[in-house]
């Protein structure tokens, strides 16, 4: 069976694997036996070994050294195309993260592959699927140079464990000077609110334009908060000012797919769609009948946010109790 590269994205603490790295061996499967690489520093492979093996890597490739952390992503990259020169894998996959995109773009150039970005399926042929114009064109495309290159969008493959021995295989690390022209001189940990990550949320409540400002936004935190979802926001409500850009949904934002999507007070422009049409339930909440979430939503509430979403954050908390 063809060996298929999956490349590890961890968690920035490192505490293990983001969730994106299970729906890339998911995926790879398809094309497949699964080998996962972890690229990092001395030590970070052995917590993470078991959590790739129990969703499919038969092997786990460990490329650990200080230097692959002492700079940005150049020598993941080198180590990556290294790897591929040796195991002429059948193709390659990445978690579509915007250090996924790079790696996977340095890669494709060093070792004369073709690659495609974004895809969100790859059947065992190795054709996949794209989304285009936000979402209103699939394109379906294969790479015909090279070893294929993918980089999986997040959350458009639902995660399925697939145990698997997980065989650790060490690789030598050599990285070289063109390779180390830009270093990392500090890290900053971001601080974590008790909401879950908006990108991993199994419910996610957006605010949009209709919430009419900054300080309105404690009505979408405290529905959030009831149900134990993420918040999210719409374009039109971080460009206002509403909430921070790194919390927004859509096509020049975050890609989700949750469980359940409550999208209050947002219009439902095609950009934003795009990144939360997927979401298994949608449940729309806005004052003009006629809004185009409407269309995609399984429940709409035609009301004004501001008397129906503390209505149902009431109902909910009082139902936990």
């Amino acid at each position: 069976m063809a060996e298929i590269l999956v490349l590890a994205e961890l968690n920035p603490t490192g505490d293990g694997v983001r969730k994106t790295t299970l729906e890339a061996l998911t995926a790879a499967r398809a094309l497949g036996e699964v080998s996962a690489v972890v690229i990092g520093a001395p030590g970070v492979a052995a917590g993470v070994r078991d959590r790739l093996a129990e969703y499919g890597a038969a092997t786990v490739y460990v490329a650990e050294s200080p230097e692959v952390d002492e700079y940005l992503v150049a020598p993941k990259a080198e180590v990556l195309a290294q790897l591929v020169g040796e195991k002429s894998p059948a193709a390659v996959v990445i978690p579509s993260s915007p250090e996924g995109r790079e790696i996977a773009a340095r890669v494709a150039l060093k070792t004369g592959s073709g690659f495609l970005t974004d895809v969100t399926e790859i059947t065992p042929d190795g054709t996949a699927t794209q989304l285009a114009f936000a979402g209103q064109v699939i394109v379906h495309s294969k790479v015909n140079v090279g070893t294929p290159i993918y980089t999986l969008r997040g959350n458009s493959v639902a995660p399925e464990p697939a145990p698997a021995a997980g065989t650790e295989q060490q690789v030598a690390v050599s990285i070289s000077d063109a390779a180390k022209q830009a270093r990392v001189v500090d890290r900053v940990v971001e601080q974590k609110s008790s909401r879950p990550e908006l990108t991993e949320a199994a419910i996610v409540v957006s605010g949009g334009r209709g919430v009419a400002s900054a300080e309105n936004f404690s009505v979408i935190e405290g529905l959030a908060d009831s149900l134990g979802a993420a918040v999210g926001a719409s374009r039109a409500a971080v460009d206002s000012g509403f909430y921070p850009h790194s919390f927004q949904v859509g096509q020049t934002g975050k890609t989700v797919s949750p469980q359940l999507y409550v999208a209050v007070g947002i219009s439902g422009a095609i950009q934003h769609r795009a990144g939360m049409q997927t979401s298994k339930n949608i449940v729309a909440i806005n004052k003009d009948p006629e809004a185009p979430i409407f269309e995609l939503a399984d429940f709409g509430v035609v009301g004004d946010l501001n008397v129906v979403v503390p209505q149902a954050t009431e109902q909910i908390t009082a139902r936990k109790a």
